[in-house]
């Protein structure tokens, strides 16, 4: 049989690889809709191997970018081991990744029991140590870090998604009320005070949101935060300061 036109050389021999005795069916299964990523099982992600399946989102470029940020924005605020918390992980994928890069003690939490199995797996796989919790997002924070970071749910209830994204990825890591903002408005006012001295918070955000959020930054008197442009040229990332 050959290579399908849609599927890329690694994506095929890895599928060939994974599901000799069946690969016809698979690729019926592909024709759907249905993400390659989850038949394949994992992703690379910012130099690192993640485990993906139908309990999180499939990683994106966006985030990778927004992985590279706080890594600069690390770098240059911080000369010793920083206190990182990743909300709402997912797969996992950012604090793996931060841990892997930085010198740092790393925890994550997610509200999801499947999730949080599946990036236990990735980072053992990784060979990190993180500190896993399962926990909600809008909880306030115990302690103080150095970075809070998070890629929430953004997506408002009635906004656009695309048809496969929609029908196989969880709902539960896509859709957030308030116009999409609900989640970053409860991670700041319950986790401002919890940055030590030059912390910073850092989101990725949806698209045209940045209006909503700078108006509610105003709001709540933060002035030192600075929004960030993905490789496409869209403003993506949020960035706040405890100065």
């Amino acid at each position: 049989m050959n290579k399908p036109e849609f599927l890329s050389f690694k994506d095929w021999e890895l599928l060939k690889n994974k599901y000799p005795k069946n690969i016809e069916e698979i690729l019926a299964k592909i024709n759907t809709g249905y993400p390659v990523q989850y038949l394949i099982g994992n992703v690379y992600f910012y130099n690192s191997i993640i485990n993906v399946s139908e309990s999180v989102l499939i990683p994106r470029p966006e985030t990778e970018y927004l992985v590279k940020l706080t890594i600069d924005y690390a770098k240059k605020r911080f000369n010793h081991k920083i206190d990182i918390i990743d909300l709402g992980t997912g797969s996992g994928c950012i604090a793996i990744a931060l841990k892997k890069e930085l010198d740092s003690v790393v925890s994550a939490i997610d509200i999801s029991p499947e999730a949080l199995n599946l990036a236990k797996l990735s980072a053992r796989k990784n060979n990190v140590d993180i500190n896993f919790y399962e926990c909600n997002i809008t909880k306030p924070l115990q302690n103080m870090y150095d970075v809070i970071i998070s890629n929430p749910p953004y997506i408002p209830k009635d906004g656009y998604v695309a048809e496969n994204v929609l029908k196989y990825e969880p709902h539960l890591a896509l859709f957030a009320d308030d116009d999409g903002i609900y989640f970053y408005k409860k991670i700041i006012k319950n986790n401002l005070n919890k940055l030590n001295k030059k912390g910073f918070m850092a989101f990725e955000i949806g698209d045209n949101e940045d209006k909503l959020l700078e108006k509610f930054l105003k709001e709540e008197g933060i002035a030192q935060f600075k929004f960030e442009y993905d490789l496409t040229g869209r403003i993506r990332y949020l960035f706040i300061f405890n100065e």
